[in-house]
């Protein structure tokens, strides 16, 4: 017989009890249905696939000072978390705002939130840039508070599609939105040695950045198409084999965090979004309003620092961080992503 039914495909199942491939982690990926997983996988220091677990939420809210009634923005949405808590001191009273760029994660965070009660009465998200707070301003009016974390959701580092980590296989893309903008692999064709050297210095700060540029520029220039993150990751291995093996392969890993993390910010312009945010701040603060800011590089903490200071002496904050906060060590050993955490704070004059 020609019509044959075709045949019914299984899913995959785990290799073993905890997997370590994306795809076959489809317990994790089901929070509500494999609890008991979930929890073993966060008591282990690890953050479960397709979900993140907020930094530093005790810290924030104890800053913000959340009260019903109050108008607030969660200026990166993420998974949620942070947004969940503060929508909880709000007690359906009041407005939270919620922005990502993200087209595939904020559908399923949206999904999330509503089925948590918090419905368009309580909450409102829009898929643009932080950077864009004034427009929101135009409808939320002047804001009590506003909390943004500059890091990258662990839904978008694990899932190997998204091409945010060296260590799995997957397209060399590191696009927030990848539905706008170049991809890193196209950045990577057409930049030039000296460009892609300072990017990996002001993006990353990354010691070795001419060897490593001139060895990427190098395939490039023999018609080598540098299109997926092991590919990128076994270049930067290939020259940086001169280090002593004693030392080598913990050198090679750290490159490859800056590396990626400075083509990150190169392709979705995380700096100059950072630089118009802060800009645009005091304007969206109402008097008293306060904001709080988690970093998690120097560049990053830098431009926060720099702009919190320069407006505290012009007047327009009052109170700012003295020092930066860190998250407790209890924090750190239960979630590892939360090691390089800083957060920053400021109050309206």
């Amino acid at each position: 017989m020609d019509n044959q039914e075709n045949s019914h495909k299984r899913r995959v199942r785990y290799k073993g009890k905890y997997p370590k491939k994306y795809k076959e982690k489809y317990k994790e990926l089901q929070p509500e249905k494999y609890g008991e997983i979930v929890d073993h996988v966060i008591k282990k220091g690890s953050t479960p696939a397709g979900m993140h677990i907020s930094i530093m939420v005790k810290e924030i809210l104890e800053f913000l000072q959340i009260k019903p009634g109050q108008i607030g923005l969660d200026a990166t949405l993420g998974y949620g978390g942070h947004s969940i808590e503060m929508l909880k001191c709000l007690d359906m009273k009041g407005h939270l705002y919620g922005l990502d760029i993200d087209p595939i994660e904020l559908p399923k965070t949206k999904e999330r939130l509503e089925k948590q009660g918090f419905d368009s009465s309580i909450l409102t998200i829009k898929q643009i840039n932080f950077s864009k707070i004034d427009e929101v301003v135009l409808e939320s009016g002047l804001l009590d508070f506003v909390l943004a974390d500059l890091g990258v959701s662990s839904m978008q580092i694990d899932n190997p599609d998204r091409g945010f980590s060296y260590k799995t296989e997957g397209p060399l893309d590191l696009r927030m939105n990848p539905e706008k903008g170049i991809s890193a692999a196209t950045r990577l064709r057409r930049i030039s040695q000296p460009a892609l050297s300072g990017m990996l210095i002001e993006n990353a700060d990354e010691p070795h950045a001419e060897i490593i540029a001139k060895a990427i520029v190098a395939q490039i220039k023999k018609g080598i198409q540098i299109s997926t993150t092991r590919h990128l990751y076994q270049i930067i291995e290939q020259a940086l084999q001169f280090i002593p093996a004693s030392n080598r392969d913990y050198e090679i890993k750290k490159s490859c965090q800056r590396l990626f993390q400075a083509l990150r910010i190169d392709v979705n312009q995380e700096f100059q979004a950072i630089y118009d945010f802060l800009e645009k701040l005091p304007d969206a603060l109402a008097s008293g309003g306060r904001v709080a800011i988690l970093s998690f590089h120097s560049g990053e903490d830098r431009l926060v620092k720099k702009s919190f200071k320069r407006l505290l002496k012009a007047g327009v904050y009052k109170e700012i961080a003295p020092k930066i906060i860190r998250p407790s060590e209890e924090e750190c050993n239960i979630n590892r992503r939360a090691r390089s955490t800083k957060m920053r704070w400021a109050i309206k004059a």
